[in-house]
């Protein structure tokens, strides 16, 4: 039921935007009563930030699993960040956005996903593979601030291109 709940509100949203949506269009459209939808959530914004927890967890699920995929850590390093950037390609209107990506759980998230990515700059530093003139801590952080301008990019193609650009950066330097 949570699921669905979570699944329909973000489909109106979507549709009719963040202001328009209310509790009864939401317990209508997930085919309950209002005050079953009020035994599960207060209002549409907890309803939101459940939703977009939901993804957050989806998406770190997500890259974890590139990160442990086959390869060394450049390989590995590379299909992070293109997923990431693929992510964050896919983003939410600025309205959502602006409710969503605030607060702890938010910055806990983050956290994970810079560890994601300085723990394959170090492994790729140790390897030769990345430039050991700068900290990983750094470098990951010059990653992410670079690959959230996929979310204003118009195509994929553009997307992949900016992550190659980003990738020259870390590279090392015979």
């Amino acid at each position: 039921m949570r699921d669905a709940i979570l699944d329909r509100t973000a489909a109106l949203v979507a549709k009719h935007g963040l202001k328009a949506v209310t509790m009864s269009q939401i317990a209508e459209q997930s085919g309950i009563g209002r005050a079953t939808l009020y035994k599960y959530f207060a209002d549409v914004e907890l309803i939101l930030v459940a939703w977009h927890d939901r993804h957050v967890s989806e998406h770190l699920k997500q890259l974890a699993a590139v990160r442990d995929g086959p390869g060394n850590a450049w390989t590995r390093l590379e299909a992070v960040l293109e997923t990431y950037a693929l992510i964050a390609h896919e983003q939410h209107s600025t309205e959502l956005a602006a409710l969503l990506h605030r607060g702890e759980r938010i910055v806990r998230a983050q956290q994970q996903l810079r560890d994601i990515i300085k723990n394959l700059l170090t492994e790729g530093a140790r390897a030769g593979e990345v430039r050991g003139d700068t900290a990983p801590l750094e470098l990951a952080s010059y990653c992410l601030h670079a690959l959230t301008a996929a979310g204003s990019l118009p195509t994929k193609a553009a997307v992949r291109r900016l992550v190659r650009v980003t990738l020259a950066g870390l590279r090392s330097r015979p």
